[in-house]
């Protein structure tokens, strides 16, 4: 019996959009069993050769920040039907860890990152694409609350880094790319009509 190809979500927005949120809502409203979530995070490009440092000046809001050529690999293998070691990336020590975690084929493949859409061949992987659409004074109040509890940043760090990379990098790279996406969903993830439109058309193929 031949495998079916699993269907790959692309899910994309400015950083705090509430791209995870509406990950987590797909994934709570299917079977569990059927999903595996990526996180274009984790292909941060490894910077081990570089000094601490030098990896803090990094702009992780630039596509050249992003180990593409990896993650492409790895989509490919998904939808081959073949397991992946997905990197884990160290944001306290702006490298890649040594470990890896294993990732199965599921029927479903969520990508989620905020420059998935600039890279054509990313684009041309998905099946369907996803843009969260939120007010920028809503996102910067998410980063600071992200970076400081889950990153080990301060306050200072985290608006000196939103006005130097940040907000120039979602204006030249990230914006733009809204017109690529098949579906745009207002209110930070939080709109629970796109919500059960998108998860009745993910149904619907899983069912064909």
């Amino acid at each position: 019996m031949q495998v079916k190809r699993p269907i790959l979500i692309g899910i994309t927005g400015g950083t705090g959009s509430g791209k995870s949120t509406v990950s987590r809502e797909i994934f709570n409203s299917i079977h569990k069993t059927n999903v595996a979530v990526i996180e274009q995070d984790s292909y941060y490009k490894d910077q081990s050769h570089l000094t601490f440092e030098e990896r803090v000046k990094t702009n992780y809001d630039h596509p050249f920040a992003f180990d593409n050529p990896l993650l492409i690999e790895h989509l490919k293998d998904l939808l081959d039907n073949k397991p992946i070691e997905k990197p884990i990336y160290d944001f306290e020590r702006h490298t890649r860890k040594k470990e890896t975690i294993t990732v199965e084929p599921k029927d479903i493949i969520i990508l989620e990152g905020i420059l998935i859409l600039s890279d054509e061949d990313v684009r041309n992987l998905l099946d369907i694409k996803i843009f969260v659409d939120t007010d920028s004074d809503v996102r910067v109040i998410r980063r600071i609350v992200r970076d400081i509890k889950e990153r080990g940043r301060t306050l200072e760090s985290v608006i000196d880094q939103y006005m130097e990379t940040v907000r120039p990098a979602h204006l030249q790279f990230i914006e733009p790319t809204k017109k690529y996406a098949d579906i745009v969903i207002p209110e930070g993830g939080y709109n629970k009509v796109a919500i059960d439109i998108i998860v009745a058309k993910i149904n619907s193929i899983l069912n064909n």
